[in-house]
């Protein structure tokens, strides 16, 4: 039974991961990246914490921030005050199916800092993942045009692979943190969205032309891509006793997110966008396969 409930809450998570590109460009329709962070931010805290309010844990909130307050403020700056402005950015930049498909990456970038901030070793097929896998972004950026490497927007290109820095160095300083994962990323909100509305009063940008398509889009955002979907993500990892394969179902993320955005905004889905994807996915399967000899002893007969 919690088999069925884990895959049904993984399935959950990766459909509505997969509905976040398009509800970004929708978004970014109407709100600057600035404002889209804050307001995202805010729908988010609010309902992680009702989310702790309902399994008891907003009596850890205190205790927790103040027993590393300095770790935390450093955790809410990266994740989601820096981690988000600079994707959205990139989402402004580029089309969604190129700016989701190189963030994706961040896995083979978590990779390579873990070996050096961590003191992990690098495997060879991690090194074979780490080629298909930024080829596959090389592949995307540049349309295709792999050999005049030709970007149309270097900057939205640059933001999108820094992303994938700052989304790998969150988790590598999370690491070692004992804390509730709900408690510390509801934590990062709080930390960031002080932060998060002074930038937005320093934009200046007005909000009285928004519509109510554009309020719409940002509360999504802020429930489905920030918030409840992390939850379900780690209620399903919780509950499994097979994590490789609710873990993998986040490879199909991609793929629904890229027909959605055809479909839904009517994105040209360029050809070379599908090629490179594929070959980041290729390189992140790589990076999971356990090579080694087999025990025969435990083998059944």
């Amino acid at each position: 039974m919690n088999e069925r409930r884990a895959l049904g809450l993984g399935l959950s998570a990766v459909l509505l991961w997969s509905t976040v590109a398009t509800a970004f460009k929708l978004t970014l329709a109407e709100f600057s990246p600035i404002q889209m962070l804050t307001i995202a931010s805010i729908v988010s805290a609010l309902a992680l914490l009702v989310i702790c309010a309902v399994t008891s844990k907003l009596s850890q909130l205190p205790a927790t921030f103040l027993s590393n307050p300095w770790y935390y403020l450093l955790l809410g700056i990266i994740n989601p005050l820096a981690y988000y402005i600079i994707l959205f950015k990139a989402y402004d930049l580029l089309p969604a199916s190129q700016a989701q498909a190189i963030n994706y990456s961040w896995a083979i970038t978590l990779t390579l800092m873990a070996a050096v901030f961590l003191g992990q070793k690098i495997r060879k097929q991690d090194w074979f993942a780490c080629t298909f896998s930024y080829m596959g972004v090389i592949v995307i950026a540049t349309k295709g045009d792999v050999l005049g490497l030709n970007f149309d927007s270097p900057t939205g290109v640059g933001l999108a692979l820094l992303s994938t820095l700052l989304w790998a160095g969150y988790w590598i300083l999370n690491a070692k943190n004992k804390a509730d994962p709900v408690v510390g990323v509801l934590l990062g909100f709080l930390v960031a969205i002080p932060f998060a509305i002074g930038l937005t009063l320093y934009e200046g940008t007005g909000i009285s032309q928004i519509t109510i398509q554009g309020w719409l889009a940002v509360t999504y955002v802020g429930l489905f891509e920030m918030g409840v979907t992390f939850v379900l993500w780690l209620s399903a990892l919780k509950l499994t006793e097979n994590t490789a394969r609710i873990s993998n179902l986040i490879f199909a993320s991609p793929f629904i997110s890229l027909m959605l955005l055809s479909t839904i905004i009517g994105e040209e889905i360029h050809p070379a966008t599908l090629i490179g994807l594929v070959l980041i996915v290729a390189g992140l399967a790589i990076q999971q396969i356990k090579f080694g000899k087999k025990d025969l002893s435990k083998q059944p007969s």
